[in-house]
């Protein structure tokens, strides 16, 4: 009996009881070998796609431990076998109950409400980079079934936004239509495969990662036995090029290096492989000394996750992530485990036996850049925190047809790169650009002001992100001139899908209590020193529940504090802001309230 068939209106607590009671009764039938999806008949060996998922949710049920909802849910329901209903849901403009909400991000929308009575539409884009044309209809679909604009995200991604239930099938279809998919960029899944969004036109890049991205997202698209993880999984590609693509947040990360000769390997560009990144817990990917030839990438990657599916917690959502199984056993017999898998062992080397890497540039995302091709440049254009309005997509669809070479390109840093550009054509592609309303130069605080969602269309946010981010950029700008880049990141929940626990100044959203007053408002804490790449670590915390309204001028300070006491013009954020424990930051910036 499927709750969405019942003619009665229940609340969404009545729904979530009778899924709960339906879920239960389908694993005791399965258990006595009465039926059910996961056994034809009592101890029945799994097959199909979905065994080795099944398998691991026995094996926790035969412990004496209690699955959580998502897992009964997939259990009683395999998401890519309801789409049927998906469709019959859309056709009456039904919204979803909390077991289908779950489900239908296995087809990458987000049911948003309470925020917003609609669905967010998260798209796969591999390494970032699409056609012209492929951003064109993606804003003629747009204009069409949701908001009139869309979010470019902290994956190198795009999400639309506000989409009626009415409209979620059709939207689907529109983008698969388009040659791009949502499939599997939600829930329990492999999310979008990052990769250098300069890849293959930078001078200084060791690897094109363009080929390893495609060849592992296509993996992934095309054997079912990927999806339905125990919680969601992210893999980085990332070339050495001048653009950062913190493959180190993630929990496979691929690092081009360049292994020198005489070290018993054959030298050349290989991957470093780092593994169980996840910056919202407080952990970057540890460098295993292991190096995989990049066309053994995809395989490594899949021997990695089928070890995951087999162990990953499926009783505790917080403690669901790659990281923790390492943590539960340690790198070395997870390694082993994974070499188990792959049928081979790995290839460890000494650090002393890679070439040092290049550096990243850290505004090579904004302007004009030269490529490694003669005559030719990327431009990097400013997104007003990743937003893009329909318009501006088919405008700068058409500058990337006419004047680059047909390409877009996303990064982490939530803007676009237009690439191919001849250098005869850069000032009027710029121009062409600045007549849609966006620029290629920016401030040093806009240029790396980063911000989720939040509160606005997310409802785990706790404070209003974009709005509070928008609030500090044109507060400072007209108070602090930067010298130097420097990255702000502000994040709604816990789930730092904003990363601000790597940025020069982090901030994650919090409810603000009033005085005297059972009322609260949003608020965030703060945090100083994050850092990515060979900076790696964790930020402070400095200030505790600042109010939204507050928190330009907090940054202000931080900055003044900054710019009038770091040892040189040459000193950094990141590198003053270590120097000082929280009590020290807060006191010299306390002294430039009269500045």
């Amino acid at each position: 009996m499927k709750i969405e068939t019942l003619s009665v209106d229940f609340t969404d607590e009545q729904k979530r009881y009778l899924e709960g009671f339906s879920t239960g009764l389908q694993i005791s039938r399965v258990g006595k070998g009465l039926g059910g999806a996961a056994s034809a008949k009592a101890n029945a060996e799994p097959t199909g796609p979905d065994a080795s998922h099944i398998k691991a949710q026995d094996r926790t049920i035969a412990s004496g431990k209690k699955l959580v909802e998502q897992e009964k849910w997939k259990r009683e329901e395999h998401p890519f076998d309801a789409y049927p209903r998906l469709r019959d849901q859309a056709a009456i403009d039904a919204r979803p109950s909390p077991a289908d909400n779950f489900r239908w991000r296995y087809y990458g929308i987000f049911y948003v409400g309470p925020t917003q009575d609609s669905y967010m539409c998260r798209l796969r884009i591999p390494n970032g980079i699409m056609k012209h044309w492929q951003l064109a209809g993606l804003a003629d679909l747009s204009d069409e079934l949701c908001g009139p604009f869309s979010h470019v995200t902290t994956r190198a991604n795009l999400q639309v936004r506000e989409i009626p239930p009415k409209h979620a099938v059709k939207l689907i279809e529109g983008i698969q239509d388009l040659g791009l998919c949502s499939r599997g960029s939600g829930a329990d899944n492999i999310r979008n495969v990052t990769g250098t969004p300069t890849a293959g036109i930078d001078p200084q890049e060791l690897l094109d990662t363009r080929p390893y991205a495609r060849e592992w997202h296509y993996h992934i698209l095309n054997d079912r036995s990927l999806t339905g993880l125990p919680r969601k999984f992210n893999v980085a590609f990332d070339g050495a090029g001048k653009i950062a693509v913190l493959e180190d947040t993630n929990d496979i990360a691929f690092q081009a290096v360049e292994v020198k000769d005489s070290f018993g390997v054959a030298p050349g560009v290989w991957f470093k492989l780092g593994i169980g990144g996840i910056t919202g817990h407080k952990d970057f990917a540890t460098d295993t000394g292991i190096i995989v030839r990049p066309e053994d990438s995809t395989k490594v990657s899949d021997a990695i996750v089928r070890v995951f599916i087999d162990l990953g917690d499926r009783t505790n959502r917080l403690k669901a992530r790659l990281k923790y199984v390492i943590d539960g056993m340690g790198m070395e017999k997870f390694l082993t485990l994974v070499e188990e898998k792959l049928g081979q062992p790995f290839t460890r080397i000494s650090a002393e036996a890679l070439m040092p890497r290049p550096e990243f540039d850290r505004t090579a995302h904004i302007g004009v850049h030269k490529q490694k091709q003669d005559g030719l440049n990327w431009i990097g254009v400013v997104l007003p925190l990743g937003k893009v309005t329909c318009d501006q997509m088919r405008g700068l669809s058409k500058i990337a047809a006419d004047l680059g070479d047909g390409d877009i390109r996303l990064t982490v840093w939530q803007n676009l790169l237009i690439p191919g550009v001849k250098d005869a054509n850069v000032a009027l592609a710029t121009a062409a650009i600045e007549a849609l309303g966006l620029a290629i130069k920016t401030t040093e605080i806009r240029a790396g002001l980063i911000a989720c969602t939040g509160r606005a269309g997310c409802k785990f946010g706790n404070a209003d992100t974009k709005r509070t981010a928008t609030n500090i950029a044109e507060w400072c700008d007209m108070r602090v001139e930067v010298d130097t880049p420097i990255n702000i990141h502000l994040t709604g929940c816990h789930h730092s899908c904003a990363q601000h626990y790597i940025s020069d100044i982090g901030m994650i959203g919090a409810r603000v209590a009033l005085d005297d007053s059972d009322d609260t408002v949003d608020g965030f804490h703060i945090f100083t020193g994050g850092g990515f790449g060979p900076q790696a670590d964790v930020g402070q915390e400095v200030y505790q529940n600042v109010k939204s309204e507050d928190a330009p001028v907090v940054v202000e300070r931080l900055l003044k504090a900054y710019l009038a006491h770091r040892a040189s013009p040459d000193e950094t954020f990141l590198t003053f802001s270590r120097r000082h424990d929280a009590a020290s930051l807060r006191q010299l910036a306390d002294e430039q309230v009269s500045a």
